[in-house]
């Protein structure tokens, strides 16, 4: 009863779509219609600005931590199941008709749980894959080339760190699912109409 519960609960808590909230209630626009209409940290910053983007960016890394927390709590044995359940609430909202991010701060969300419930390393599992993201991001300026690399080369190194096959299996899965997510950047990227970040260097 409580694996079910602890499930339903990591799939509402990543339900809830904090760059349609802050946008309504903050700036009083529907995000959904400018932009790219994605419910995402990059698409709250193009069109609420870089405060909105912070915030939703936290919001939804914490999406990933809260369930990974109460898993730890309730069902030990899945609280990296439950992380990746928020993450797929997260993408497929309840509360947004199922349309809704692409996952990205929520599995960073999912990395600082490894460290406290899964006793991960801090640095490897943490640390590194933000400071991957962000030189990457240096070098090509495409937020979605620097997120897809620096979770894929988390995953891949997390075995070698953690030893924990369980874990690279997850976020192994969870890149595949957040590639899969990213289809239209990858098209827009062949075609060379990719966003590019202008805050940067």
């Amino acid at each position: 009863m409580n694996i079910f519960l602890v499930i339903l609960a990591s799939y509402l808590f990543g339900s809830i779509p904090w760059a349609l909230v802050i946008g309504k209630v903050f700036y009083h626009k529907d995000i959904r219609k400018e932009g790219s209409g994605n419910l995402g940290a990059s698409n709250a910053g193009r069109v609420l600005g870089k405060p909105a983007a912070v915030s939703v960016t936290l919001l939804d890394a914490f999406k990933g931590f809260f369930a990974m927390m109460l898993a730890h709590f309730a069902a030990p044995e899945i609280t990296m199941i439950a992380g990746l359940v928020c993450a797929f609430g997260h993408c497929f909202p309840l509360f947004a008709g199922f349309k809704g991010g692409k996952a990205v701060a929520t599995t960073y969300g999912l990395f600082l749980g490894i460290v406290v419930f899964l006793h991960g390393h801090w640095f490897w599992n943490f640390v590194w894959p933000i400071l991957l993201f962000f030189a990457i991001l240096y070098l090509c300026r495409i937020v979605s080339i620097s997120s897809l690399s620096a979770i894929l080369i988390e995953g891949i190194t997390t075995l070698f760190v953690n030893h924990n096959t369980q874990i690279t299996v997850s976020l192994l899965i969870l890149w595949a699912f957040i590639l899969y997510r990213h289809r239209g950047n990858l098209v827009r990227i062949k075609n060379g109409t990719e966003n590019k970040v202008k805050w940067m260097g």
